[in-house]
């Protein structure tokens, strides 16, 4: 135990917070606005189908490459410069992809986006970790922050309906861009700057390493949830991988790495990373089918399903709020643990789904799959960043976020896949239906709810009466899958990380002093 406690964060931290977390909240928001905003722009701009998939793919595919090498710049460079350079070329990127004349231009734009999106993500999450020492406020400040994240990817669909039903499809790219105005503004004045004082320059063939291992492991991923088992999207991970583990190498042999491969030897920070892999790959995965389950077997509009969708967002405030409440009186693993025996009962609310039940029982679920996941998410943050040295926030940071991204591809991938093989297996056309119609339907749900529309309204009813029972099967499956590899998780979880102590006690501080000292003397 250190003979000085750590200083409290004051008003001035906590405004610090809001200025970090408003853009968090604003970015994620655009993000899924884009998927309401798609068919307007492809008409207006006049999009072919390829340039349509580069439009929505291009942000996640340099988001995700480029969060490693982000995180360890800022551990370099300094973390608020490199924030205030991302938030200008985010603003910047915006404008340009509001005000897009045609396909090529806005496929740049997204792609700057994306290259500032991996800046902002890894730069908030360290500066939160200078301006909260003390492991108590840290924690909350971490659930505000992710509450925040997570909010936006439910508000979007609502705000995204609101907006293109009264503006152009371009407003929808502009709602980030007060948010970084204000964090130009306020910025220089409230944060702090922090570097490692040691640090070397970038490798930068560890940075192509980096980019080559993520950017076709992601696309091969994203490309595989899409259209099944193909060549080239399974090239693209086998590519990913290759290049993965000589970046591994590499790492290894450097005196100062990309990637400090150091931190993995940490027990909880390891077990916390993979913690916030697996929360993506379930939870965040399922959400997409949910949305869809609203909007195609429900027959909401995509504002209709947002509301729907918001007692999840009050669920996972309460969620997000209590869970660093909760993880000073007990210790973080049964808090997680709990937290995600929750989400397992919403998994098996989801497989008592019909065609005829309504979107109640949905929302129940999706209610209390997101009540559940708050601890998971904000624990592991904080386990991540507790776990790292000061000079390692960047990296560290930019570790949580590039697992999660990877969590949500895989998860999409394999979730996807079982969805599309049940839907396969399920659907049956019925007889009287244009042979182009019920082959267009067996594809999917979406393409049966399209094909329907010019049907006569019997047909139409006949054919999607069969293809959203097939839709509800694979749903049912693939909560089924997910609640029992949850409750492995939960398992592990608890096992692994039990002797991590409440946050905030004598015990954790200790803990966490010891665990410096001993990569210190490697």
């Amino acid at each position: 135990m250190s003979d000085t406690a750590p200083a409290k964060a004051g008003q001035r931290e906590w405004i610090a917070l809001a200025v970090l977390a408003l853009p968090t909240l604003l970015v994620s928001i655009d993000v899924y606005v884009l998927l309401l905003a798609l068919p307007h722009l492809a008409v207006d701009l006049g999009a072919s189908n390829i340039e349509q998939l580069w439009i929505t793919d291009i942000y996640g595919f340099l988001l995700a490459g480029f969060l490693i090498t982000m995180g360890t710049l800022g551990d370099r460079i300094g973390r608020r410069k490199l924030l205030l350079i991302g938030a200008a070329a985010f603003g910047a990127a915006s404008v340009a992809a509001a005000y897009a004349t045609s396909p090529a231009m806005l496929i740049t734009a997204r792609a700057a986006l994306g290259v500032a999106g991996a800046i902002l993500a890894p730069s908030t999450m360290s500066l939160i970790r200078a301006l909260f020492r003390d492991s108590k406020q840290l924690g909350l400040a971490i659930a505000i922050w992710g509450l925040c994240f997570s909010a936006g990817a439910v508000i979007g669909p609502v705000v995204g309906g609101a907006m293109l039903s009264h503006f152009w499809w371009g407003s929808a790219f502009l709602l980030g861009v007060p948010a970084m105005v204000l964090l130009l503004g306020a910025g220089p004045v409230l944060l702090p700057e922090f570097r490692d004082p040691n640090a070397a320059k970038l490798d930068l063939t560890s940075v192509a390493l980096s980019l080559v291992a993520v950017v076709p492991s992601v696309y091969g991923l994203k490309e595989l949830a899409k259209n099944g088992w193909q060549a080239l999207p399974v090239v693209g991970i086998v590519i990913g991988i290759a290049f993965a583990t000589l970046l591994v190498r590499r790492q290894q042999r450097l005196e100062h790495p990309l990637l400090d491969l150091r931190l993995f030897t940490n027990r909880s920070f390891s077990t916390a990373l993979g913690a916030m892999m697996s929360g993506p790959l379930l939870i965040g995965a399922i959400m997409l089918f949910i949305t869809q389950d609203l909007q195609l077997v429900e027959g909401l509009s995509p504002f209709e399903a947002g509301l729907w969708m918001l007692p999840a967002v009050a669920a996972n405030a309460l969620s997000f709020v209590v869970s660093p409440l909760l993880a000073r009186r007990f210790r973080p693993a049964y808090v997680i643990g709990a937290g995600l025996a929750i989400s397992v009962s919403g998994l098996i609310v989801l497989t008592r789904t019909d065609t005829a039940s309504g979107p109640t029982t949905l929302a129940t679920g999706f209610a209390l799959i997101f009540l559940g996941a708050g601890p998971l998410v904000t624990l592991s943050i904080h386990l991540i960043m507790a776990s790292a040295p000061p000079e390692k926030a960047g990296s560290a940071a930019a570790l949580s976020e590039t697992s999660g991204q990877f969590g949500f591809a895989f998860g999409l991938a394999a979730l996807g896949g079982i969805g599309a093989a049940v839907y396969d297996h399920r659907f049956t056309p019925p007889s009287g239906v244009p042979a182009h119609a019920a082959d267009a339907a067996r594809e999917s749900l979406a393409d049966a709810v399209v094909v329907a529309r010019d049907l006569p309204p019997h047909l139409a009813e006949a054919l999607l009466t069969p293809a959203r029972e097939a839709y509800v099967s694979g749903l049912h499956l693939i909560g089924a899958i997910s609640a029992a590899i949850l409750a492995v998780v939960a398992v592990l979880i608890v096992g692994l990380l039990r002797d991590v102590p409440p946050t905030g006690t004598d015990q954790e501080a200790g803990s966490t002093s010891a665990s410096r000292s001993a990569r210190a003397r490697r």
